[in-house]
């Protein structure tokens, strides 16, 4: 346990000794024999310094004199030879602090017995079936997902395609969303009137046509028929009234477009809408200076307009201030008797305006003039179609060829069905259906040859114009109540109009006497 020093025991061995000659009586010195013999020199272990052997003394020396000497805790016998011999030894008794430590040693554990292995149950069987099941349930998993993940991206890929072809048609769009040209403005920020008229002057352009008839007496005359239009992209898109071109596309004429430099080019026609009163051209130009429109809803009444355009097809270029007097008015015209939404202005327009753009004081365009009021007596009342609605139906004339999402019905109206014809047959008024287009969707809500509409969403439905003006309040894909007249009695249906197509629903010119009009909703 323990491994015991020889230089310890020799060391103890010396204190002892030393103890018991301090005892004695009358004793001094360590107690030797005094036979002359050598004493065996004793030293501590550690000193580094070896015995010295002294010199023998003189023989004269008295013999009762002391035979050691004690110098420096030494003592040293007189016999010729020298001994170290430590008397601060630090001699203590044996107790707890000269054992030493005893130290626990744990017993060895004893060997555990191996455990017999014991036998598999029939339950394990089970398991190892379960965690097969699971591990194949998410192998499946993963490979139904990395399918579904082909699909996924399959069908992004289209989605992108789809994008990217919407992103092109809007690089055809003539709206032009940058701020107006850098001209004289105010503090306000305002332009002033006449660097309006002079941006106006780079994009306003004349409308002309040369048309031929017959007169009263069957002699072929010639008239010119003018208006205003405006410059919608730095390529040449035209935009004005349907009016304005109508005589001329109607009958096949040239069109002729003038700008203010007096360079004229020959127009052809993109696409028109009547119901709303707009037409684009196109003229090949390259470079030219288009408009800048404005947000029209954010007209407000007493907001500052300057009308731009060639009134009565002579004095060109003329510029009319006024303020804008009433919004959401709805008007019919001569050529039109669709409602048309259009904001009211007091600036003078005459016959030739037609077409032009109204500007707001930031030299924006908001408006497109389409109609004045003409009774005798009355002054500053015009309208204009507002910029927003005018530049949607543009957009989709150049991207598509019509107006989308214009509701349509699929009937036929007799026109011959009136007032006159209900009391007479003790039948109620409305627009009688001379015919259903096969499929459309007044096919599928069950509206019959024969039947009689009297009423749209509780809207009171009297001739064809006001059922026509009930659809044209609609977009395509609304869902509406139409009550019939049937055989003696009433029913309601309910219908979703369909979007109107290029060739959906031409309407022909006639008066009321004609025997149907195809294509309800045009």
């Amino acid at each position: 346990m323990f491994k015991i020093s020889w230089d310890f025991v020799h060391y103890n061995v010396i204190n002892a000794m030393y103890s018991k000659a301090r005892k004695q009586e009358k004793y001094t010195a360590c107690t030797f024999p005094k036979e002359d013999k050598k004493v065996p020199i004793m030293y501590y272990p550690y000193d580094d310094e070896h015995p010295e052997q002294a010199a023998p003394e003189s023989t004269n020396s008295s013999p009762q004199a002391d035979t050691t000497d004690r110098v420096n805790g030494e003592y040293h016998y007189k016999n010729g030879y020298t001994q170290k011999i430590y008397s601060d030894a630090h001699y203590v008794r044996e107790d707890e602090s000269t054992v030493p430590p005893k130290y626990y040693t744990p017993p060895e554990k004893p060997v555990k017995e191996a455990k017999e292995p014991k036998a598999q149950s029939s339950g394990s069987g089970w398991v190892k079936i379960v965690c097969v099941a699971l591990i194949c349930a998410l192998l499946g998993g993963f490979a139904g997902g990395a399918i579904m993940s082909g699909k996924y991206s399959s069908r992004m890929d289209q989605l992108e395609s789809q994008i990217a072809e919407l992103n092109k048609e809007e690089e055809q769009l003539v709206i032009n969303t940058g701020s107006a040209p850098a001209v004289s403005s105010t503090a306000s920020g305002k332009m002033a009137a006449s660097s309006i008229y002079d941006l106006a002057c780079q994009q306003v352009v004349g409308i002309s046509s040369e048309i031929t008839y017959s007169n009263f007496f069957g002699m072929t005359s010639s008239a010119a028929v003018s208006g205003s239009g405006f410059i919608a992209s730095s390529d040449g898109y035209i935009i004005t009234n349907y009016h304005v071109i109508q005589n001329a596309y109607e009958g096949n004429f040239d069109i002729n477009v003038m700008t203010h430099d007096g360079t004229k080019y020959i127009a052809t026609v993109v696409g028109t809408e009547q119901d709303n009163d707009i037409a684009v051209l196109k003229i090949d130009a390259e470079g030219l200076n288009p408009v800048t429109f404005g947000d029209s809803d954010e007209l407000a009444v007493g907001d500052t307009v300057y009308a731009v355009g060639n009134p009565l097809g002579e004095l060109e270029f003329s510029m009319s201030t006024g303020h804008v007097s009433a919004k959401d008015r709805a008007i019919t015209t001569e050529e039109s008797t669709t409602p048309i939404n259009v904001f009211q202005i007091d600036a003078a327009v005459n016959s030739g305006n037609s077409g032009g753009p109204v500007y707001n004081d930031q030299g924006q365009v908001v408006g497109v003039v389409n109609a004045k009021y003409s009774a005798t007596g009355v002054e500053g009342i015009g309208f204009a179609i507002p910029a927003n609605d005018a530049v949607s139906i543009a957009n989709d004339l150049i991207t598509k060829g019509y107006v989308t999402g214009k509701a349509y019905m699929g009937v036929e109206i007799d026109t011959r069905y009136s007032s006159m014809y209900s009391q007479y047959y003790d039948m109620p008024v409305g627009a009688y259906v001379g015919g259903v287009t096969s499929g459309s969707c007044a096919d599928k809500a069950g509206i019959e040859k024969g039947d009689i509409i009297t009423k749209i969403d509780g809207e009171e439905i009297t001739s064809y114009t006001d059922l026509k003006n009930a659809v044209s309040n609609h977009s395509a894909g609304d869902t509406v109540e139409v009550e019939l007249y049937r055989a003696g009695e009433s029913r309601t249906v309910s219908l979703t109009f369909d979007e109107k197509g290029p060739d959906d629903g031409a309407q022909t010119s006639g008066s009321s006497q004609q025997s149907t009009l195809p294509g309800l909703g045009n």
